[in-house]
């Protein structure tokens, strides 16, 4: 049982821990996907060693690259379409092993 609420300092917030993500294998990979999202398909891009922040950055260049939307999501970038080849190329062009994965 965790402590709620206090008279000295009323409510108490519970402290977030960081999470920690894990380390690749310095291989990144595309995987096309369609599972939940009702027939429409999402390129996943997985096994970057970014934080947040330059994560995000990387994330709107593809964007802008294939001409899609797309998102950040637990640390993979989510690419709406199947644009696999743009983004095998792109990442590629910085430097980054790229590997299909999946289907």
């Amino acid at each position: 049982m965790s402590l709620v609420y206090s008279t000295e300092v009323g409510r108490i917030q519970p402290e977030k821990e960081k999470v920690q993500r894990p380390k690749g294998d310095g291989i990144v990979r595309i995987q096309r996907q369609t599972k939940g999202r009702k027939g429409k398909g999402v390129c996943i891009v997985t096994g970057l060693d970014l934080d947040d922040a330059p994560l995000k950055l990387l994330a709107a260049e593809l964007k802008k690259a294939c001409g899609c939307g797309g998102s950040v999501k637990d640390g993979n970038i989510e690419i709406q379409g199947d644009a696999r080849e743009k983004i095998q190329s792109h990442l590629e062009k910085k430097g980054y092993k790229v590997k299909f994965a999946g289907g």
